[in-house]
């Protein structure tokens, strides 16, 4: 036996500043706000809700701490979008506001019929978007 489960419902990542975070997924990856909880901030854009929170326990957070995928735990967090196109409109968007980013990497050769690019969050969380091929 196993368990069925169906796509991911809500995502919490644990954040230096819910404010900066907040302004960065509404500003450049279309989340709304929904509401805040204390010090959590909640979010979400019809298909998945997002939450910010600051660390659980601030005396056991480490000292100017930013996210690293070499840790135990999370590597990257990718969001769909419908097309290439998208990908291309998100490099501008990317470029004209300064956030770092790679390429648009084709991963047809791998037999994904993708293409990804990758960036970072303010707290240096990796994201991707992801399009399918047509």
């Amino acid at each position: 036996m196993n368990i069925s489960t169906g796509g991911v419902h809500h995502l919490a990542l644990t954040v230096t500043d819910t404010a900066r975070s907040r302004e960065f997924y509404t500003k450049y990856l279309g989340f709304n706000h929904i509401m805040d909880l204390g010090s959590k901030v909640i979010m979400g854009n019809g298909a998945l809700i997002l939450a910010v929170n600051p660390p659980p326990d601030p005396n056991q957070a480490l000292a100017n701490d930013h996210f690293t995928e070499h840790r135990v735990g999370l590597d990257h967090l990718s969001f769909s979008v419908a097309s290439r196109d998208d990908l291309e409109a998100a490099v501008r968007l990317f470029d004209e506001n300064g956030i770092p980013h790679g390429s648009i990497n084709d991963l047809g050769e791998y037999g994904l019929p993708i293409y990804v690019l990758a960036f970072r969050d303010p707290d240096n969380i990796q994201l991707e978007l992801t399009a399918p091929k047509s």
